[in-house]
Order: structure tokens, then C-alpha cells, then sequence
């Protein structure tokens, strides 16, 4: 369904190029959801952006994104703004949106909002069927966005989301804010649109919520992809130190944060730019190691070797 290779995107500031994502590679198949997940800041958003041309205009964008659907294949990242507008946004690829009620209109009703995006996208289904799949009843649908809870909100822009029948669906950060039960409850719509056959990208930092559903996980580090493989494997046996790092963080292991600060992306060191906090660095950290057999870690590889 979607092909990336050597996606890069850099922001030309005043003084200063931060680059965002550096050289990502990696495959989201018909069924099957994968993860991207890293801390705050590494690029992810960013990345999920450009793959819908949602880049402002200092942006600069290499690599392709290949979506491939109905014997077709079209590249994202080189395709003009009227296509991503018209053919692609909300009919090929599905948004749901980081903090949902601040992406609602305010002064709309959700039911307003949902049939318009039934009509617009020409739906193969009704506002009503969208609304009935995620719950959501009349009285639901007749509230404004500040009226809804933050489960509610989440429902209505999984149902605009689906309006147009997309193949695939990007779920940035889709459970910020949400307590456990939600989004549980929010992984599991996303785990039912896989066993559906759509593809779905998630991009989060919440490892609980990428275990709940992922078939594949991706983790990001500066703008780089440093692990990726099934997410059994990346979850139980991490590779790379920042991955095992992320996996001992949380609450049911050591509960142990990583020690220092991840590199402002407009001043990342040479090398390995985990080096700094690694306790696994060795000389040959200084060059920057390339993501090969699912692990951009010179330690991991020579030990696989071994």
C-alpha cells in the first residue's frame, strides 16, 4: 500500500537548517498497522505531514512516497498540490488527527461536519452508518466540538476519517489526552480497520498503545529511523539502546527514564546521534550507522555478526 524510501525533510531557518527526518525507509501493508513511536520532537509528526503535503513552504522534501491502490501507484511526495487536495486527502488517505476537538470546526456541529464530509468525498456510505460504526447516536452528533468529551470528539473524526474509504489511515498521536480505558478503546477501532484490510500508520509515543495494535513498529530517534521490525520483537527484545531504552521506561518494567536529552534537531552531533546517552558507545559510534537488518546500531550489528 505505501512504499517509503529515503524520506527527508529539512526547515531552512534563519541561521540554522533543522532537519526534521533523515533518509526513512519502511512499508505499510493492506492488514496491518505499523507503529512509529520516539519522543517528543523526533520528527514524526513531521513525517506524517509531509506524506499529505502538509508542510509549510520552508520546507524541503527528498525521497518518494509510493502509494500503490487499485493498480495504481502515485507518489506523495512528488505529486502537485490539486492532486494531494482532490484525490488523495480524505479518498486515499485517512486523517485522524492529533487532539481531535481542536481539529473540529467550533462553531459546527459534529453532525454538520460528518454529512459534510459524506458529501464531499462522496461516501460510499451514509453519515448515519459512519456515526452508527463508532457509536455515536443523534444527540451525539448534535453537539459542538466543545461539548464533546474527549472519547466523543475521538469517535467523530474516526467517522469523518473513514467518510471517503480510504486504504490507508494515518493516526497521528490519535490518544493524547484520553485516559486508559479510551484509548484502548481507540486502539481497538484501529485494530478492527486492519482486520478489515486497510493499512493503517500510528504514529505515537505511547508504547502501550502500539502494543495494543501494532503489527510493526518503528522507532525514531533525531529524525532517524534506529529499529524496525515486528513489534513482538522490538517490545520484548529491543536492539538498539534508545529502544530498549523506551521499552525500560515504562511503568510495567523499570520505570527508568533515559538518561539526558535527546539533540536539537538544528544542532545534531556527528556520528550516532544517540551516542551521547548511550552507555553502549563505542569508537565506531563516530560514523553514522545505516538501518540494516531492521537496527542502525554499530554495537547491535557486530553482536548479530558474533
Amino acid at each position: 500500500m505505501l512504499d517509503v524510501d529515503g524520506l527527508s525533510v529539512s526547515f531552512a531557518l534563519p541561521g540554522a537548517t533543522v532537519r526534521a527526518v533523515t533518509d526513512a525507509s519502511f512499508q505499510v501493508r493492506p492488514g496491518r498497522c505499523l507503529a512509529l513511536v520516539g519522543e517528543s520532537g523526533c520528527g514524526k509528526s513531521v513525517l506524517a505531514h509531509a506524506l499529505l503535503g502538509l508542510l509549510p513552504g520552508n520546507a524541503a522534501v527528498g525521497g518518494s512516497a509510493v502509494l500503490r491502490t487499485g493498480g495504481e501507484a502515485l507518489d506523495l511526495i512528488g505529486a502537485p498540490p490539486a492532486v494531494l487536495a482532490r484525490k488523495v486527502r480524505g479518498r486515499m488517505i485517512g486523517l485522524i488527527p492529533q487532539s481531535p476537538a481542536g481539529h473540529l470546526t467550533p462553531v459546527r456541529t459534529a453532525r454538520s461536519q460528518l454529512e459534510e464530509a459524506v458529501r464531499e468525498l462522496r461516501s460510499p456510505r451514509t453519515a448515519r452508518e459512519l456515526a452508527e460504526r463508532f457509536g455515536l447516536g443523534d444527540a451525539d452528533l448534535d453537539r459542538y466540538p466543545h461539548e464533546l468529551s474527549g472519547g466523543m470528539a475521538q469517535r467523530v473524526v474516526n467517522a469523518i476519517a473513514l467518510a471517503g474509504d480510504p486504504g490507508l489511515l494515518l493516526a497521528d498521536e490519535p490518544t493524547t489526552g484520553l485516559d486508559r480505558p479510551l484509548v484502548d478503546r481507540a486502539m481497538g477501532v484501529l485494530r478492527e480497520l486492519c482486520d478489515e484490510g486497510r493499512a493503517v500508520l500510528l504514529i505515537t509515543h505511547d508504547l502501550r498503545a502500539a502494543e495494543r495494535v501494532a503489527d510493526d513498529i518503528a522507532v525514531m530517534y533525531a529524525g532517524r529511523l534506529v529499529e524496525l521490525g515486528p513489534a513482538a520483537q522490538v517490545l520484548e527484545r529491543p536492539r538498539h539502546p534508545y529502544a530498549a531504552g523506551l521499552v525500560d521506561a515504562q511503568p510495567d518494567r523499570s520505570f527508568a527514564p533515559i538518561p539526558g536529552m535527546p539533540p536539537e534537531l538544528s544542532h545534531l552531533p556527528g556520528g550516532c546521534a544517540f551516542a551521547p546517552r548511550c552507555a553502549r558507545v563505542t569508537p565506531a559510534c563516530r560514523a553514522v550507522p545505516p538501518l540494516a537488518d531492521g537496527v542502525a546500531c554499530w554495537e547491535a550489528a557486530d553482536a548479530a555478526r558474533a
